[in-house]
């Protein structure tokens, strides 16, 4: 028998057998693996070095947005399982990265020839140095490639382990369900968002750094300061 060019997909619609997966793309992603994928995609982008690529931000909002159900999107998401998935794939994600950290160190990074990786590390290793643990977890999960490899370094430096898990399940809700809430309110308010998807994306990833970006400045105003009293 012929197999079907179509086979059944829950949450969503019906995918070509034949249809290639864009990883890079939100709704690619979306439309071939549904809520299961946020979950994977999730735990991949924030537990394993490999993971370092994957679109976590735009993938987030888009699920959200995708939940509100109008008729003539031809993907549909349900959002309870969604807020689920999304916030066990990133919390269960971070604290795998976390153990792979204790264990391997640095020995997994040091392999790794993508410069945007060590560059990412690098960063990482900035945040918990200048901001200490709580508030380098916390703030690492709004700044991608950072959020990827921060966990493993935490375990790398020996950072407490009450600690780390503390902070980066605050985080990792905030980042999590907060942007897929975000999708999802600007889905239900705003008639055919989708047009404007893509520079809804880049804004919610630009808002998402402000909270970096505010304690960048701090920092430098009270470097400045200091160095004014000398």
């Amino acid at each position: 028998m012929t197999p079907p060019l179509y086979q059944a997909v829950p949450l969503y619609q019906a995918v070509p057998l034949y249809q290639a997966v864009n990883v890079l793309d939100a709704q690619s992603l979306l439309a071939a693996f549904g809520v299961l994928g946020v979950g994977v995609v999730m735990f991949a982008e924030t537990g394993l070095l490999i993971g370092f690529f994957l679109p976590g931000d735009s993938l987030l909002f888009t699920a959200g947005l995708l939940c509100t159900g109008a008729a003539d999107r031809p993907v549909k998401l349900s959002l309870a399982p969604l807020l689920v998935a999304a916030a066990v794939g990133a919390l269960a994600g971070a604290q795998c990265g976390y153990l792979i950290g204790r264990k391997a160190g640095g020995a997994l990074l040091a392999r790794s020839s993508s410069q945007r990786l060590h560059e990412g590390a690098k960063r990482a290793e900035e945040l918990l140095q200048r901001y200490g643990y709580a508030k380098a977890v916390v703030l690492a999960r709004f700044v991608p490639v950072v959020r990827t490899v921060l966990n493993p370094m935490a375990g790398a430096l020996d950072v407490p382990v009450r600690t780390f898990t503390l902070w980066q399940v605050v985080g990792g809700l905030v980042w999590s369900v907060g942007l897929t809430l975000a999708g999802y309110g600007l889905g239900s308010s705003i008639p055919n968002v989708d047009r404007y998807l893509l520079p809804l994306v880049a804004l919610i990833i630009g808002v998402s750094l402000v909270p970096l970006l505010s304690e960048v400045l701090r920092a430098r105003r009270s470097a400045d300061a200091r160095g004014g009293d000398k």
